[in-house]
């Protein structure tokens, strides 16, 4: 079995679905930060089955939390400090997302000029539909490959 050891101050993503842990690794842009992380990929779950697991030694508020719980909102957020769990937090759907997914409407002015930011606002939170916010395009998860 492989042992990870715990860390002192920082975050742990818990509960990510298998396979998806390289893909927020990069949404979060965590290559920038300059602390120790640990990636665990496929670790062994009661629940899940398999799951993959983030260790960062950084600040909680060093890192987007609207990212990762519109990628998988079943992820733990577990927050440590002096080597001991503080908090737990399941997270809300984010109100608005940046630069995260694209619009797919060819008409909408994200595809036409450059720079624009894509934003997609929360329509409908109970059934988490997020809308373009320039042409109200709705975003479906089958156009994302996480």
């Amino acid at each position: 079995m492989l042992n990870v050891g715990k860390i002192e101050n920082g975050i742990v993503l818990d509960h990510i679905k298998a396979g998806l842990g390289m893909s927020i690794y990069h949404h979060l842009e965590l290559q920038r930060l300059d602390c120790p992380i640990a990636i665990i990929k496929n670790a062994r779950s009661n629940i899940m089955g398999k799951k993959d697991i983030l260790k960062i030694e950084t600040d909680a508020d060093t890192i987007n939390l609207d990212v990762i719980a519109f990628i998988d909102p079943d992820i733990t957020v577990n927050v440590i400090k002096g080597g001991e769990l503080v908090e737990k937090k399941q997270l809300p759907a984010p109100k608005e997302v940046r630069n995260l997914i694209k619009c797919n409407n060819p008409r909408c002015i994200t595809t036409i000029e450059q720079g624009i930011q894509h934003i997609f606002y929360l329509a409908d939170p109970r059934r988490k539909i997020y809308r373009c916010r320039y042409c109200d395009e709705k975003y479906t998860e089958q156009e994302t490959d996480w």
